[in-house]
């Protein structure tokens, strides 16, 4: 669990102690429910839901809650093994680390491949510990605001072959005469194609919160650092300038405003922040279509895929957007089916 300190100032400190307490281990059965249950409707199916243990929880309740918990759940032909992690803890790099060590061990390995860097990096002006002064704590986020983000929501993974995301690159490219990456070609694919099945006003703004990782921008860290190391960065086109201006003109735009996080601008970010600090709640992404493990519309979620070079999204829309978007040919023309 978090930890806590509370300072004579009314601050608060938040830490892990590593007092051999283990994690939560959950062994479940799931009766009748098969792995092509699992795997082969159109929607992720909602029983997914009920095989990842501490569901629901917002990050704030680790104080009380453990920070990983682990599920085995039997299904009638199979198993699944469902892992949470807070996100305070670890970001996606972190977690995916954990997961690929721990497959290691569990095939004899005695010695990591990738050991993990434990040791904590502060810039040279930190204060440590940090204090978050008592009345930036949000300690209680309403069921009432999570429970009108959450009903109604689909969701389902798209599937993109190492060269449908080459087509995607070389098209943007093309039309920007720029060098933009795959990751933001792609990404900038399915923010048009969203955008442009919501229907929204030509002269709304849309916004795509990027996650972008510190580790190759900070010397100090290094790439096996185990720990959280990302900022969101926003990125905001009115509606016509998304849909008329092309896939390059909105991966350029994407490419250009993760390019502001640099090594200057990340120590002055934390400097920022620890001298005023600043959380991100289920309501900051209200307006912000598509962005990060509550559901909310607009989410996307990128994982590897099973082929080489290949990449899954899951996206989780309301079922109007996500029926639209299934039938929009230019879309679906760069995804395998």
């Amino acid at each position: 669990r978090l930890a806590t300190t509370q300072h004579e100032d009314d601050t608060i400190s938040f830490f892990i102690d590593c007092n051999n307490a283990g994690a939560s281990f959950t062994h479940a059965v799931a009766d009748g429910v098969t792995i092509s249950d699992i795997i082969k409707p159109v929607y992720v199916p909602t029983i997914i839901h009920s095989f990842f243990p501490l569901n629901g929880l917002a990050n704030f309740e680790g104080t009380r809650n453990p920070v990983l918990g682990m599920q085995v759940t039997d299904l009638a032909d199979g198993i699944f093994i469902g892992c949470t992690i807070n996100h305070v803890v670890v970001d996606g790099t972190s977690f995916w680390h954990f997961l690929n060590s721990w497959s290691e061990i569990s095939k004899g390995s005695i010695h990591l491949s990738k050991p993990p860097v434990f040791q904590r990096w502060f810039p040279d002006y930190t204060d440590i510990p940090i204090r978050i002064p008592r009345s930036a704590v949000k300690l209680k986020q309403s069921n009432e605001e999570l429970e009108s983000i959450l009903p109604g929501l689909k969701e389902r993974v798209f599937h993109f072959s190492k060269e449908n995301i080459a087509k995607l690159k070389a098209k943007a490219n093309t039309e920007m005469g720029t060098n933009i990456s795959s990751l933001q070609a792609l990404l900038s694919h399915i923010w048009r194609s969203v955008i442009r099945n919501k229907r929204f006003d030509s002269n709304e703004e849309t916004t795509y919160r990027v996650v972008v990782g510190f580790r190759p921008r900070l010397p100090e860290l290094p790439d096996n650092y185990f720990g959280n190391a990302i900022l969101g960065v926003f990125v905001t086109m009115k509606a016509n300038e998304l849909l008329e201006q092309g896939t390059g003109n909105a991966a350029w735009t994407m490419n250009r405003k993760i390019a502001t996080v640099t090594e200057e601008s990340s120590k002055m970010f934390f400097k920022s922040w620890t001298a005023s600090p600043k959380f991100v709640t289920m309501s900051s992404f209200r307006s912000n279509d598509p962005g990060q493990a509550k559901k909310f519309e607009g989410k996307t979620t990128l994982f590897c895929g099973a082929e080489e070079g290949s990449i899954d999204i899951e996206v989780c829309l309301f079922p109007e957007t996500m029926e639209a978007l299934a039938i929009d040919e230019e879309f679906m023309d760069v995804v395998t089916l």
